[in-house]
């Protein structure tokens, strides 16, 4: 039996962001394995989350984020059940990390089922042309075409994206969590990347 002590309860908490109570039940199921208690408290944040998702989001915060040199700079609108989580500095905080992702990742949809679907078979299209005479079976191509895709839709979807602060997350993750730790419906309602010139 490993004793759970005070700093496995502060790592996890670092890593994860849900409740001290929470952190140390996680732990005790998983006699002090770090990686199964945050996979299980990752879980358990989904189902809750998937649970709020049908509440109503009406208040919210406008995150906002000007890069040095004022030449780039994004806006993101964050929405939520009530005006107190909306006030709050983890609310506020997660708008403007996500206004610097929009400004670093340059993301064009926010979900992939944004991406339009000619675009889709546009990037389709080319992959299956890159390949063409690779001599690789048509179902190898279309594995090889699947995974460009997946990759597309990370580097141009701003949840699929991996989150510039922790990489090991998306940011789809790092709304989920969010929405745990906060208790409310997060909804991250839409975004706009500025560029001088661009």
């Amino acid at each position: 039996m490993v004793v759970i002590t005070a700093q496995m309860v502060k790592e996890l908490r670092q890593i994860i962001g849900a409740g001290v109570l929470d952190c140390k039940e996680a732990l005790k199921l998983h006699d002090g394995d770090m990686e199964k208690a945050v996979a299980h408290l990752r879980e358990k944040g989904a189902a809750a989350a998937a649970k709020r998702a049908t509440r109503e989001a009406r208040e919210g915060f406008i995150g906002s984020y000007v890069h040095a040199g004022s030449k780039v700079a994004g806006l993101v609108e964050v929405n939520c059940e009530t005006d107190f989580v909306a006030r709050t500095d983890e609310f506020q905080t997660l708008a403007h990390d996500l206004a610097m992702q929009v400004v670093a990742g340059k993301p064009l949809y926010l979900v992939g089922a944004d991406v339009p679907a000619d675009i889709l078979e546009r990037e389709k299209a080319e992959y299956r042309a890159e390949m063409q005479n690779s001599g690789k079976p048509d179902e190898v191509i279309e594995r090889i075409v699947e995974g460009k895709l997946k990759k597309y839709h990370e580097e141009n979807c701003l949840f699929e994206q991996p989150f510039i602060k922790d990489t090991s997350i998306t940011v789809r993750e790092l709304v989920q969590q969010q929405n745990a730790l906060l208790g409310e419906n997060i909804i991250v309602r839409r975004f706009v990347r500025f560029e001088v010139g661009g």
